[in-house]
């Protein structure tokens, strides 16, 4: 039935432009006239000294392959696994869905630590392969060819879940009867798969690929350990110091703004020529059939041996973690002794505990705001009649599609007590908002900015699902709209809040971009800018950090086991652009 535009719409909707208008598009503009508008006139000289500047070239090829070969390696992994876990029963399947998803609970800059110590010239892997006599001790082999094959592992193994999860709900979303009809046709089951089901999951396929890309491209935090600094997002976040007195970060992250808007448009015009509408259909069940022996051998082959391989970081931060010192673990296969001093350090030392303390605060508080948003937006949407709910929606979702060092760079910027808005405010509010006094409110803000999609997807789904008509039976009863609300309808969707806010938080717990940009005072640190600061320490601060890293771990699986309960089998939908 018409639902026409209410007056008390008006007082959820206001508070949500408001917000997005301060943090979302503010932040953007300020980024764009900061990067043209130098000196009170209108110039591209920094954009001119990027296509001049050859190390400026550099950066962008170094990032653009980064993206390119992450993407490529994850399409690798995850098309064939999305398939298997979609098209085969087979014993343990349940178990090892589970099991394939152990990589997004860490960082991969937190991995990357470990790793060193595995694959670093005199790390285990190439102390193994010198004790069975494979390589000469004299002569390591370098495996991570100066630092971009090793971002490039890490970010494939960290990656991969999430274009496991789209391009499984795409397979899944398939019409069995036309896979069906081409095999009755005569289609081998490769043809099959090439003319029929690889070009219906291609949406999903694109979604999936496109926020993989834009990770890698915009990847900070691994990078920074394993020392491979020539790329985009190292060289701003070097330059965050001096964001207000030269203009070229503010001109690099213009760069990535128009790169990552452009994979997103050539990615919906490739989807947007060609038809994937399937008929409707009857038989809605899923066209799994029984695996043969052979098919189950391949299975098990390929999914042992890649959480094997997924395991490697997290194996290798624990042992890190429990080693005493560099003299138990230097030129020998594993560690020679093992401790559980740095898990004591962690949850003592000054500059640890508090770390643990803040994410906690900024989570919990960028959750609930993420919350409160992600229900006003969707009962919006779904329940309201508003003649611009698509462009709501699209800058809701516009985060997702924002790597998080845009938006932290842009918030040093606007933020700071010389920019025009804050000039003329009063100290006590310029306080609170710059980040380079105190970081909370914006480490809150950014934290929920970045997850509201994935908030906002979860409550949307379970709105949908939720029939109209007990609320409309709750005003006809005599209850306004705000009671029957908080009533009726968040009741009938709590699931969905919940798995949302758990996924926000688990997020926001380790959180990279944003934290080391924006905690530029170490008081306020969250877990993931303490672990950078640890890692940087001279003598043993790799041993502390990867303790830390495993308390944050341990944290982010109880998060995860949470939202997979309380979503079950449509996790996968909230990656989904």
């Amino acid at each position: 039935m018409p639902r026409n535009i209410e007056p008390h719409t008006y007082l959820i909707l206001a508070p949500i432009l408001l917000f997005f208008a301060a943090f979302l598009i503010y932040p953007l503009l300020y980024i764009l006239k900061a990067s043209f508008w130098i000196d009170g006139r209108f110039t591209f000289a920094y954009f001119q000294l990027m296509v001049t500047d050859a190390n400026t070239r550099a950066l962008v090829v170094n990032s653009f392959k980064l993206g390119v070969f992450v993407t490529l390696a994850t399409t690798v992994v995850s098309v064939p696994l999305a398939y298997f876990f979609t098209r085969y029963r087979f014993p343990g399947r349940r178990l090892m869905q589970g099991v394939i998803l152990v990589p997004m609970i860490m960082p991969p800059f937190v991995g990357a630590i470990g790793m060193k110590m595995f694959f670093g010239l005199y790390g285990s892997i190439n102390m193994l392969l010198s004790k069975i006599g494979l390589i000469s001790p004299s002569q390591p082999v370098d495996w991570f060819g100066g630092g971009f094959w090793g971002v490039v592992l890490m970010a494939t193994l960290h990656l991969y879940p999430i274009m496991y999860l789209s391009v499984a709900a795409a397979l899944a979303n398939i019409d069995p009867s036309l896979e069906e009809a081409a095999e009755n046709m005569g289609a081998s089951r490769f043809k099959l798969f090439w003319t029929v089901t690889a070009r219906l999951m291609m949406p999903g396929y694109f979604a999936g690929a496109i926020l993989v890309f834009i990770w890698a491209f915009t990847d900070l935090g691994t990078p920074l350990i394993f020392e491979y600094n020539e790329v985009i997002a190292v060289r701003i976040f070097r330059q965050v110091t001096d964001a207000n007195v030269n203009p070229m970060g503010y001109a690099l992250v213009v760069l990535i703004v128009v790169l990552t808007a452009s994979a997103f448009y050539l990615s919906k015009r490739w989807t947007r020529g060609k038809n994937y509408e399937m008929i409707g259909r009857g038989h809605v069940g899923s066209r799994d059939i029984a695996a043969t022996k052979l098919m189950c051998t391949m299975i098990y082959a390929f999914v042992g041996g890649l959480t094997l391989v997924a395991l490697l970081p997290h194996i290798s931060v624990v042992l890190v973690s429990l080693t005493p010192d560099a003299s138990q673990w230097r030129l020998s296969i594993l560690p020679r002794s093992y401790t559980f001093e740095h898990y004591l350090t962690v949850f003592t030392h000054e500059d640890t505990l508090p770390s643990i303390l803040n994410s906690f605060k900024y989570s919990i508080f960028s959750t609930l705001l993420a919350m409160a948003m992600g229900i006003g937006i969707a009962y919006l949407l779904t329940r309201k009649s508003l003649p611009f709910s698509n462009l709501l929606d699209a800058v809701a979702m516009l985060p997702l599609a924002l790597p998080g060092i845009v938006l932290a760079f842009g918030y040093v910027g606007s933020f700071a007590d010389t920019s025009p808005v804050l000039r003329h405010m009063p100290e006590r509010i310029i306080a609170s908002v710059d980040p380079r006094q105190n970081p909370t409110l914006l480490l809150i803000v950014s934290y929920s900015v970045r997850r509201l999609p994935y908030m906002l997807r979860s409550i949307y789904a379970g709105l949908q699902q939720t029939s109209v008509t007990f609320e409309e039976a709750s005003q006809n009863l005599g209850a306004n709209s705000a009671r029957t609300l908080f009533k009726i309808t968040i009741p009938l969707i709590i699931a969905n809040i919940i798995a949302g806010s758990i996924l926000v938080f688990s997020f926001s717990m380790l959180e990279v971009s944003d934290s080391l940009v924006l905690a530029m005072r170490d008081e306020y640190s969250p877990i993931t800018k303490a672990i950078w600061s640890l890692s940087q320490r001279p003598v043993g601060g790799e041993y502390i950090a990867s303790a830390l890293g495993v308390v944050g771990m341990i944290i982010l699986i109880g998060c995860l086991l949470g939202a997979g309960r309380a979503l079950g089998g449509r996790l996968g939908e909230i990656f989904r652009i």
